[in-house]
């Protein structure tokens, strides 16, 4: 997928087997524009891999945990940044390291992380591939099929689904799942639940619809639940002013 936003330039691509598990998108923004601005990042129940450059020669690789609230984005203006978005099951599958300390925040890596380098920003199709066949090669063990069920559950069902339904459809108690969110991603999987339903949402606020789609209580839960994740009321994010909020900005409409 393509388009160009404003001065805004983006590109996303799903990956192919056996990445589908483990990689939601791979894909680029390139900020065409010097304006400085900051932008903000609502949760989307991922973690992301970013490789940045910006017109002066900076460059940097750096990871973001899960967000469980709005992230204030500082301006990268005239800027080119590839990203790996990963669900959850990457934080023990591919990085093998716990994410728990990162909510809401971001790690820096060395500038070669993973092979990766500046050059690498040139071409994104080229990107693509590298980061196809480096990801494969961290898979070093099979997933274990509960966790493939579990992930495929609650994004399926857009997180309507309740930690009832997936004990009884996964084969595993509350207590395991919620000590594997805390173990890995510094979440519960009540919290997560409530992240990937909201993100799902985001669709029809663009679109300017107000009312609940999904399996909220009623229209006041609806909004209390988009300012707790997004800082504002439906109203304002659907006007997403100067595009400050991210995803938002990046989303086709209709």
């Amino acid at each position: 997928m393509y388009f160009p936003i404003n001065k805004l330039e983006y590109i996303c691509i799903q990956p192919d087997e056996p990445l589908t598990n483990i990689v939601e998108s791979i894909w680029m923004v390139k900020n065409h524009s010097d304006e400085e601005k900051e932008g903000i990042i609502v949760p989307d129940g991922k973690i992301d891999l970013f490789l940045l450059a910006d017109e002066n020669g900076n460059f940097e690789i750096f990871v973001s945990g899960l967000c469980s609230a709005p992230i204030t984005k500082p301006p990268f203006p005239k800027s080119t940044m590839f990203a790996i978005s990963f669900y959850p099951i990457a934080a023990e599958y591919i990085f093998k390291q716990s994410f728990a300390d990162l909510n809401n925040m971001k790690k820096t890596f060395p500038t070669d992380y993973w092979g990766f380098s500046r050059d690498d920003l040139n071409d994104f199709n080229q990107f693509y591939h590298k980061t196809f066949k480096i990801i494969s090669s961290l898979l070093s063990k099979e997933i274990d099929d509960r966790k493939k069920k579990l992930f495929k559950l609650i994004h399926a069902s857009k997180g309507e689904i309740t930690v009832k339904e997936l004990e009884e459809n996964v084969f595993w108690s509350s207590r395991q799942m919620n000590r594997y969110f805390h173990k890995w991603l510094g979440v519960t999987l009540k919290t997560y639940l409530n992240i990937i339903r909201f993100s799902n949402s985001l669709k029809q606020l663009k679109n300017g619809d107000f009312y609940p789609q999904l399996d909220y209580a009623d229209q006041s839960h609806f909004i209390r639940e988009v300012k707790k994740f997004a800082g504002v009321k439906p109203i304002i994010l659907n006007k997403n002013e100067n595009d400050r909020f991210i995803q938002f900005s990046l989303m086709p409409d209709k």
